[in-house]
């Protein structure tokens, strides 16, 4: 059965940041310095799945099914063992000591102004290889922590580099999931979207990488004397096999095995007690940000089912209709993007939502497709990764242990790539050559 748009579906995802971020304000107001850190994001969602299910029966939704479908939805289940995985490589390579071989390994010898940019390069490089961004945190954000801690350098600092060095290739990549979607959806090839693309993402890195490089104070990263060379081979070899394009849970299941290997090797005392216990306590670390991925997926599920998404793609698209011009299309795209993927926090999917209505815009507004598939992805991916409650920054929270909060002003590189394609947008002598050009 079709259920009519309705705005009133999208009152549960408001209700759930009210509270989470009202209830973080208001500790941090009295005083609290982990202020957001008082209510549990889990716990906070809970009143917005009973709203959610409450009105999805009051439509004639079947709550319970579609509340279950959702959690127990594939890509949802695929986020959390990733979470799961990547929690458990990231503790017990901590333990065996494999981060002071990295610092020991040459990344202490790099000047301290290059470490910033030298992390958001190597995410960038590593996430247009194998085109997922949620991989290469989980495979970059230990090594990076490592660093942090050796160079005394801001945790949330390091890891906005790396969330952005993961936006950045995730966003250019030509076998990303959200490139091959929004081409797909705008009718154009990948390559054509990528060289779109380019115009605006290169400056966008070029500006992170000089912010990078004067935004930490950082000293010579020290490491152990004893810290064996050989511990950094779990972490050379979950790069290799990501950038060779291994499924990412079958990179982080070898890198997990390799790194037991060789703690049993160099340690004393690590032997398979330690090294369960290990993959336990990483497991415990990642619980928070595993149980809100399932709830928000439930949620998500509930509001598109009630029809709150449907509404908001026929609003922005009557908007659109109102208008004329190009520079319309492109907003109105750019909207529809970001406000579904506030909805949806999955790229992808905000993308194959939004992928048709963002088809029509275009189209009316004479926006190329190469161009439309490019805003599209630009916006779902910038503000995926700046996300509170986003897949990126929950990953990336959970292995600093930091609140997802702090990381969102972190991230460099998304707020520039929003920026420099707005000004792109906006640029006269640009709009004028491609008005000449399609005329």
């Amino acid at each position: 059965m079709e259920v009519r748009p309705s705005a009133v579906a999208l009152t549960p995802l408001l209700v759930f940041l009210l509270i989470f971020f009202g209830a973080g304000l208001y500790f941090t107001a009295q005083g609290d310095a982990m202020g957001f850190y008082q209510l549990h994001a889990p716990v906070a969602i809970l009143p917005a799945l009973a709203l959610g299910m409450w009105i999805a029966r009051r439509r004639g939704v079947k709550a319970l099914d579609t509340l279950l479908a959702g959690i127990g939805d594939s890509n949802i289940i695929l986020m959390c063992l990733i979470f799961l995985l990547a929690g458990a490589f990231a503790m017990v390579t901590k333990q065996i000591g494999a981060v002071d071989a990295v610092v020991s390994l040459g990344v202490g010898a790099l000047p301290p102004a290059l470490i910033l940019p030298g992390l958001f390069l190597i995410a960038g490089f590593l996430s247009l290889a194998i085109g997922t961004s949620m991989g290469t945190i989980a495979a970059v954000a230990p090594i990076a922590l490592g660093v942090s801690d050796a160079a005394g350098l801001d945790r949330a600092l390091v890891i906005g580099a790396v969330i952005g060095g993961a936006t950045f290739g995730d966003n250019l990549s030509v076998i990303s999931d959200t490139a091959i979607a929004a081409a797909r959806t705008q009718g154009c090839s990948v390559r054509e979207k990528f060289r779109e693309n380019l115009k605006i993402a290169l400056p966008a890195a070029v500006l992170t990488v000089l912010v990078l490089a004067f935004a930490g104070d950082a000293s010579p990263a020290q490491a152990e004397q004893s810290a064996s060379p050989w511990l950094v081979l779990p972490y050379v070899l979950v790069l290799v096999l990501a950038v060779i394009g291994l499924d990412v849970l079958l990179v982080l299941s070898v890198g997990l095995i390799v790194a037991g290997l060789f703690g049993y090797a160099s340690g004393e005392d690590y032997g398979i007690a330690a090294f369960s216990t290990d993959i336990y306590a990483g497991f415990e670390s990642v619980v928070e940000i595993t149980l809100l991925a399932l709830f928000i997926g439930g949620l998500g599920a509930l509001i598109k089912a009630s029809g709150g998404l449907a509404w908001l793609a026929r609003a922005i698209s009557r908007i659109a209709r109102g208008s004329d011009g190009r520079r319309t299309g492109e907003w109105s795209i750019a909207a529809l993007a970001s406000v579904t993927d506030v909805f949806t926090a999955n790229n992808t999917v905000a993308i194959l939502i939004s992928g048709s209505v963002a088809r029509d815009i275009a189209e009316r507004h004479e926006v190329p497709p190469a161009r439309a598939a490019s805003l599209l992805d630009i916006f779902v991916c910038s503000v995926q990764s700046l996300l509170p409650y986003g897949a990126q920054i929950l990953l990336a929270a959970s292995l600093a242990g930091l609140s997802p909060l702090a990381l969102v002003g972190k991230a460099h590189y998304c707020w520039f790539l929003v920026g420099v394609t707005i000004a792109f947008m906006l640029w006269p002598h640009r709009r004028k050559a491609a008005l000449a050009a399609d005329a």
